[in-house]
């Protein structure tokens, strides 16, 4: 089949979700004309009904988008991050057709073995396990066919979710948290880039005995072909009911393996989800699947740097100017102090001087809501807030790890581990690493 993005690959993607939407922008304008309730949670349900029996990349957008705060409603959120990443994998005779398409007729030739079942199947692709002509144990990332028509449809549905959204709530604005999605959901389509940014990652945690990160085989890659090293670990669920010291080494692991990338070079793992992680016997942890990568402009970490600095010593003028180098503007002294609410929630445990869970809670699926829900109701009354673009991965991606390191319930000293990182942060330096670092990956 053609990867390509075809207007009739377009029209069949919207038709299977668009019947949804169509409905609940009925119900919404209904609501409007004649003064009646939206049932949220009826629709919301339908719109997962919907979505879920999809493979591709509205299911990786619906997830993505239940994680960030204000995004759409707490009972669209709800809904929406009970969608699965895997999906049915294709058979065998579509996996001949695709590998053939990308590495030539002889490509079985290029594998001393290929299997024919998929490992893992996910929203974008699918990975099989393989041996190397040298006898290396391979994962090969084979990207289904037409995606790229799937994720334009799928942003179409994006804008219609967003779109209902605004019927009812225009406290937040959504406009850059759409873009934002859109870049780097196209760019998970190009597993050249993705190469790259394994290798920007291998880099950038080459010291780190605690992680490992697979190599790629650039001979056996395209644009929509990603073959790597295999790794061997287990689930880090796995390891849920483990003694505390297991769960803490891992969790430790994890935030050496997103902290240093971040304060360092200024480059997020922007998809923490659990399936991104195995644990290894040593409790090592193996990072996994780089299409989802956000680099921030050094001026941005700056700002995070100095928005943590600024909670701890109260340094009001200190907070403004960081959000303003974030990238938020016109903000009014009201709407500052309720961004604070959520920046203290989110910088809370790094404040706390003990060893500690990472929430009280007790619950992953809801970390952070309550708060968000706060904050929101408080922007509702303030007026609209533009999200900024780099705002939207930083704020996905912290929520995600903090709900994976729930799930561990590591005790840890956030505050100390992370003081430990960010000691003598410069943002010249952090400037001249990350140049140099994406220098070297090709980025």
């Amino acid at each position: 089949m053609a990867d390509t993005n075809s207007l009739t690959g377009r029209i069949a993607r919207y038709a299977r979700v668009g019947g949804t939407g169509i409905g609940l922008a009925a119900q919404m304008g209904a609501a409007r004309i004649f003064g009646g309730e939206v049932d949220k949670a009826a629709g919301a349900a339908q719109l997962r009904a919907a979505l879920g029996g999809l493979k591709g990349p509205v299911m990786k957008v619906a997830q993505i988008i239940s994680t960030i705060p204000d995004a759409v409603p707490p009972e669209y959120a709800a809904e929406l991050a009970q969608l699965q990443s895997n999906a049915p994998a294709m058979g065998w005779p579509f996996v001949r057709r695709r590998m053939k398409s990308e590495l030539g007729a002889d490509w079985e030739a290029k594998y001393t073995t290929f299997e024919h079942e998929a490992a893992a199947a996910a929203s974008l692709g699918q990975v099989h396990r393989a041996t190397g002509l040298d006898g290396r144990r391979l994962a090969a990332k084979l990207q289904y066919p037409d995606m790229a028509s799937a994720v334009e449809a799928d942003l179409g549905q994006l804008d219609l979710l967003f779109g209902l959204y605004k019927r009812f709530d225009k406290s937040i604005d959504t406009a850059e948290i759409h873009t934002e999605l859109a870049d780097r959901l196209r760019e998970e389509l190009d597993y050249e880039r993705e190469a790259k940014h394994l290798n920007l990652y291998r880099d950038m945690l080459g010291n780190e005995a605690g992680v490992h990160l697979p190599e790629v085989v650039p001979e056996l890659s395209t644009r929509r072909l990603l073959t790597m090293t295999w790794l061997d670990g287990r689930p880090l669920l796995d390891y849920k009911t483990g003694s505390l010291e297991v769960r803490n080494r891992i969790a430790e692991n994890l935030f050496r393996a997103w902290y240093i990338p971040l304060h360092h070079f200024g480059v997020i793992h922007g998809d923490p989800h659990l399936g991104n992680y195995t644990v290894r016997d040593d409790l090592a942890i193996n990072l996994l699947d780089f299409g989802c990568i956000r680099v921030f402009p050094p001026r941005f970490i700056g700002g995070v740097v100095d928005l943590y600095r600024a909670i701890e010593t109260g340094n009001e003028a200190l907070a403004v100017d960081a959000f303003e180098r974030w990238g938020f503007t016109g903000l009014s002294r009201e709407i500052i102090d309720t961004l604070l609410i959520w920046a203290k929630f989110l910088y809370g445990p790094l404040l706390d001087d003990r060893k500690r869970v990472i929430d009280a809670s007790g619950n992953p699926a809801t970390y952070g809501r309550e708060t968000a829900q706060k904050v929101h109701a408080r922007l509702r009354e303030l007026g609209t807030v533009t999200v900024p673009r780099e705002f939207v991965f930083m704020d996905r991606a912290a929520i995600g790890l903090g709900g994976v390191f729930m799930h561990l319930q590591a005790e840890l000293n956030w505050y100390a581990m992370f003081n430990a990182m960010i000691a003598g942060f410069d943002e010249g330096a952090l400037a001249a690493k990350q140049a140099a670092a994406l220098e070297r990956a090709g980025l």
